[in-house]
């Protein structure tokens, strides 16, 4: 092998190795671009799932506070029915047993 022949040889290598290099940085950006892309997503989701969470806990807050406040107006029912039945056993029993 001559001394030109070894020089070609020689010039391919480092040509070959640059356009790897520059292969996998063009790859590199590519990944890097579709990480980027994958981040934002879920950025956005989870910007999503915290609205709905929130909306979701004003909803729940908001029936809890309702049902409270039926469960208090029949509380309050149930009491003066059992007090005007309690009247009413005492105005029977004192009919009953006059004195």
């Amino acid at each position: 092998m001559t001394v030109d022949e070894r020089f070609e040889r020689i010039e391919h290598v480092p040509a070959a190795l640059a356009e790897e290099r520059r292969k996998d940085r063009e790859e590199y950006r590519q990944l890097w671009r579709d990480n980027q892309r994958q981040i934002d997503d879920l950025g956005r989701k989870i910007a999503d799932t915290n609205a709905a969470i929130t909306r979701l806990a004003v909803e729940t807050e908001e029936k809890i506070n309702r049902l409270a406040e039926e469960s208090r107006e029949q509380d309050r029912r149930l009491g003066e029915r059992i007090d005007a039945l309690v009247s009413a056993i005492g105005v029977f029993l004192a009919k009953q047993n006059p004195t």
